[in-house]
């Protein structure tokens, strides 16, 4: 039973990782979102691991996991309403280029 969660946390630490390596280093605003989704996706795969496959197996880590989804879900409706506006406003959605508060 070791192997088996081990091998659904090494995903999920390698998912995290591909997500936080793509939100600090690209530059478009849409890749850094869909970065930040990968890395809620991996805690998401965490959790039902762990709730599954844990040492006192119940359904609390199934339902953090769907909390968590429902939040990712209202989050990337925001950031997309919020990159609709500063691209009509700027034209752009570089990351860079994204300092309306800076002047």
């Amino acid at each position: 039973m070791s192997d088996q969660i081990s091998s659904y946390l090494m995903l999920g630490a390698i998912l995290f990782c591909v997500g936080l390596y793509g939100a600090l280093s690209k530059k478009s605003a849409i890749v850094v979102l869909l970065c930040i989704e990968l890395m809620l996706n991996a805690v998401n795969l965490n959790l039902v691991a762990f709730s599954k496959l844990g040492v006192v197996p119940s359904l609390t880590g199934q339902i953090f996991s769907l909390f968590n989804i429902t939040v990712a879900a209202a989050e990337v409706a925001v950031g997309v309403a919020l990159l609709i506006a500063l691209y009509r406003n700027r034209g752009t959605t570089e990351v860079k280029d994204m300092d309306l508060l800076k002047k």
